[in-house]
């Protein structure tokens, strides 16, 4: 059984793609930060289906809890893909000129150190380079990147525009050795991530400015990423596809 490991995968985005892959066929490894019971909860989902899953606790910014996700992974069977989820915005929206850099400091090394590591990590286990047999990484983005968020997390939107540019790169220095490098760059998604920085109505309330008048679903984007992974997009690398509702 193929085995896919899914960052960030005990709660929204990472989660529906979890379970997506379950329904596929894939044994899934999720990595998660700390909640121990939502990790349980998505590897029994995966499990319901008849799909073998793990989760592994752990930081994607330290590089030992990075090869330890990897290492366990590989229990399962061989890898063939690599989802990069992890990702937080740090604080409640605000100016530049008023954040704090120890906050700044650690969305940059979860959203761009936790990235870099992770996808170095699968390159040297799916690279043909490296004896591996090939595979697919999809790393989210934000349609953030292209915004900027002035006014609420620039520094959110500097770190997606840097998983993007080391989407585009990496998927150049890879693409002869069977690796696949995209991204999926979300708009406004129904997730926790807005209660977490203290905005719980902020789907709702952005909601109008979309051009489908709705915030998405983890579903919607899961299934983005599930295509990006499939041999249905075989002849795609390089590419980052927006899941945005049109904004």
């Amino acid at each position: 059984m193929s085995v896919v490991i899914v960052t960030g995968g005990s709660r929204g985005i990472g989660a529906a793609v979890a379970r997506q892959l379950a329904q596929r066929g894939y044994a899934v490894a999720i990595g998660y930060a700390g909640d121990h019971d939502a990790a349980r909860g998505v590897v029994a989902s995966c499990e319901a289906v008849g799909a073998q899953a793990l989760a592994v606790a752990g930081d994607v910014a330290d590089e030992a809890d990075v090869r330890r996700l990897f290492d366990s992974a590989a229990t399962l069977g061989p890898l063939a893909g690599v989802v990069c989820n992890a990702g937080i915005t740090g604080n409640t929206p605000g100016r530049l000129d008023e954040q704090d850099a120890a906050t700044v400091r650690r969305v940059l090394d979860v959203n761009v150190m936790g990235v870099f590591l992770c996808n170095r990590e699968a390159v040297r286990r799916l690279s043909t380079r490296h004896g591996g047999s090939g595979g697919a990484i999809v790393n989210v983005s934000s349609t953030a990147a292209g915004r900027g968020s002035p006014g609420e997390w620039v520094h959110y939107a500097a770190s997606k525009a840097a998983v993007e540019s080391m989407t585009y790169g990496l998927a150049q220095e890879v693409a002869a050795e069977g690796v696949r490098v995209n991204a999926v760059a979300p708009g406004l998604v129904h997730t926790d991530l807005h209660a977490a920085a203290g905005l719980p109505n902020r789907p709702a309330e952005r909601a109008p400015m979309i051009p489908m008048k709705r915030a998405g679903e983890p579903s919607e984007i899961a299934e983005g990423v599930v295509w990006l992974l499939s041999d249905a997009a075989s002849f795609v690398t390089g590419a980052t596809l927006p899941i945005s509702g049109g904004y």
